[in-house]
């Protein structure tokens, strides 16, 4: 007789802070315990989307991503589960004194960072607690985007540039609206051709502003010396970005972070975390 599986549960949550070294936990009645705020992904969801949709729900408060920490994974009753968390900071008013209590979260508050320690029920997030704090000052996040699935090249006879996405392609546009909301982007710069401007229009719709069409990251016109300019422009600005751009200029892109080239597959993005003009932390993810 087969012996069944254990169920694989995911979630994602964020471990926020604000000056003042201060966390954001809450409190849940149904298990009497004190955590980060965290809750199950929804089907179809991106992990990144999900931990910052729960924070929104569970405090009431928009964060932004910032460095990510290690997975916790651990048993429970129907499983195994696995939450994945990032360090965060809040966006815009960090007040939670009107949050209105619910039979899920009936408490949510701003605690000093040693007052956590003695707050918090289980020893797993003490520990995510203190990775966190050494990576809990802000961080500027840079998303390095590859387009989405684009029309053949071959079948294409029209000027490569005006080549469009495929309809997966803009289904995983719309997709990726969340995903970078989640790292809180507010500027997006893009390669001029139509594959890359149709990957980012429906978040620069979303958020309501403008794209700064690049021809200088097309793969006709982008030089090394040209990528670097534009690289450092979007470091030293401070802003949250996301740059979006062909697979043939990427080496271009990393080589000016420092980085090596992954090779990204469409759709597929490295976030990578900045303070002071320095590189902090990178992370991947594809958008499915």
């Amino acid at each position: 007789m087969a012996v069944a599986q254990p169920r694989d549960m995911h979630s994602a949550g964020v471990v926020v802070f604000r000056p003042g070294k201060q966390v954001l936990l809450v409190h849940r009645p149904k298990y009497d315990d004190w955590s980060f705020p965290k809750g199950k992904l929804e089907r179809g969801e991106h992990v990144t989307a999900a931990a910052a949709r729960e924070v929104a729900e569970e405090t009431g408060l928009a964060v932004r991503l910032g460095v990510r920490l290690e997975s916790q994974r651990y048993p429970v009753s129907k499983g195994i589960k696995t939450v994945d968390y990032w360090a965060g900071r809040v966006i815009g008013d960090d007040d939670v004194s009107g949050y209105l209590v619910n039979y899920e979260i009936d408490d949510v508050r701003w605690v000093e960072i040693d007052k956590a320690r003695e707050l918090l029920t289980y020893a797993y997030d003490l520990d995510t607690l203190h990775e966190a704090k050494a990576v809990r000052r802000p961080t500027q996040p840079i998303v390095l985007l590859r387009h989405g699935p684009a029309r053949s090249r071959k079948a294409w006879r029209q000027d490569d540039r005006l080549r469009p996405l495929l309809q997966p392609g803009r289904l995983k546009a719309q997709k990726l609206v969340p995903v970078l909301a989640a790292y809180g982007v507010t500027r997006v710069v893009t390669s001029s051709s139509m594959r890359c401007l149709e990957t980012v229009t429906a978040y620069a719709d979303v958020i309501g502003g403008s794209i700064e069409l690049e021809d200088r990251l097309s793969e006709e016109d982008a030089t090394e010396r040209a990528v670097d300019k534009i690289v450092a422009d979007l470091v030293g600005a401070g802003r949250p970005a996301v740059l979006c751009t062909h697979r043939p200029v990427f080496p271009a892109v990393f080589k000016a972070l420092g980085l090596d080239d992954p090779k990204l597959e469409p759709s597929e993005m490295v976030v990578a975390q900045v303070r002071k003009g320095k590189m902090v932390a990178t992370e991947r993810h594809l958008v499915t």
